[in-house]
């Protein structure tokens, strides 16, 4: 009786313990990206509440429900990142039952073309809540997916194939798919550019002799893109943009960037807001709270152009609250991913990575006019569900690499 007495004392305690450190990080994962991690989430939070007192002058409950709802997708992306960071071996990438996840996420991103439009695109699935507007945007998660697919695909590969196409056949299909649906069908041409980025750059990890010959066409292609993109944005090439398969919205956001001042009341309204915020702030900002802006019906305060507010309550202090703890997590992964030989595990650090520093830049590049609005959000600072359980997902398998390197199973 004393034995059994011991071991159910024992297993208490065992569970207790289990239940105390259950949401610590696993150890072996790095404590610098996760302590930037946090610092993000609380900053973010914050400024969200900050950011959207204006949106809710007329609206007492809408303060009070963006909290809310960022505070469950910030539980959600934690709890996410922790067990994807216990649990994620690079296995699972070899295994029959991430084709099936890669499949899910290619018809949730067609279910999405079904739902209303919001924005000009047809990105969100709407979820039926009364009351309350909670929408889940599969194009975020389809980011994270495209890393795990050409890391799953392209990585490690050691077999000789017939023909270098047929290499690229499995993975350039999920690829194509995902791109055309959220840019033809979704409209939604800022996330097709972040996924196509994240694509070209994870692709020209592999090293396999049969992959060559495609990273070098594509960087071309990619070389030959970003030129025709600065010809368009100069004098020369502002009469070929109206030639463009685009929308009405989207040709406006690039005559906008080019000069906001053509159309301060209309097109340019946002822009012009954003860059009187940055310009308000200063070096120490008007401070927490103050910000003038967002009481002028300011769009998008909260989400795509919260870094304005930021800057103009906190200057230039609160942007670099922001942007250093982004370089620590992006200098930690690419550390890592110069002492790891295991190529899809490179591929997994390099491209989180450079899903934050895309996001950045086109966010901060947006806020500032220097490219064309292309609604991409701040990652975990500004207010969305998707883009903040995606991040930290996608962290969480970042960390579950640097845990395997740690122990020893990937080299």
């Amino acid at each position: 009786m004393l034995k059994s007495f011991c071991m159910t004392t024992t297993k208490l305690e065992v569970e207790q313990e289990n239940r105390q450190y259950s949401l610590r990080m696993p150890k072996g994962t790095d404590m610098a990206i996760h302590i930037s991690v946090i610092w993000l989430a609380l900053f973010g939070l914050l400024m969200i509440a900050s950011a959207s007192m204006g949106l809710a002058v007329d609206r007492p409950l809408y303060l009070p429900l963006t909290l809310v709802k960022q505070l469950i997708f910030l539980s959600f992306g934690y709890w996410a990142m922790r067990y994807l960071s216990a649990k994620f071996t690079l296995s699972f990438l070899s295994s029959s039952s991430f084709s099936t996840w890669a499949l899910g996420i290619g018809i949730a991103l067609i279910a999405a073309c079904f739902f209303p439009a919001a924005g000009g695109s047809r990105a969100w699935i709407r979820l039926p809540i009364s009351s309350v507007d909670v929408s889940i945007q599969p194009s975020e998660f389809a980011k994270v997916m495209l890393i795990l697919i050409i890391a799953a695909y392209c990585g490690d590969v050691k077999r000789k194939f017939k023909d270098s196409k047929q290499m690229i056949m499995r993975p350039g299909i999920f690829v194509i798919v995902y791109l055309v649906v959220v840019l033809v069908f979704q409209r939604d041409l800022g996330s097709m550019a972040v996924m196509f980025l994240i694509s070209f750059i994870c692709f020209e990890i592999p090293t396999h002799p049969q992959l060559r010959i495609w990273q070098r066409r594509f960087g071309w292609a990619f070389f030959v893109g970003v030129a025709l993109a600065l010809f368009l944005l100069s004098p020369l090439g502002e009469g070929l943009i109206r030639l463009l398969p685009l929308q009405e919205y989207q040709i406006n956001r690039i005559f906008s960037s080019i000069n906001p001042f053509t159309d301060q009341y209309n097109t340019g309204y946002q822009l012009v807001n954003g860059l009187v915020s940055f310009a308000t702030g200063g070096w120490k900002g008007l401070g927490f709270g103050n910000s003038v802006r967002k009481y002028t019906r300011f769009p998008a305060a909260n989400t795509d152009f919260i870094l304005a507010i930021i800057v103009e309550e906190l200057g230039i202090f609160g942007f670099l609250a922001c942007f250093i703890p982004y370089c620590v997590i992006v200098y930690q992964l690419f550390k890592y991913a110069s002492r790891i030989q295991s190529e899809r595990a490179k591929i997994i650090l390099i491209g989180v990575a450079m899903y934050i520093v895309i996001h950045c830049l086109f966010n901060i590049g947006g806020v500032t006019g220097l490219i064309p609005l292309t609604g991409v959000p701040l990652l975990i600072i500004s207010a969305g569900g998707s883009s903040t359980a995606s991040i930290m997902g996608a962290i969480g398998i970042a960390q579950a690499v640097i845990l395997r390197y740690h122990k020893g199973e990937i080299v």
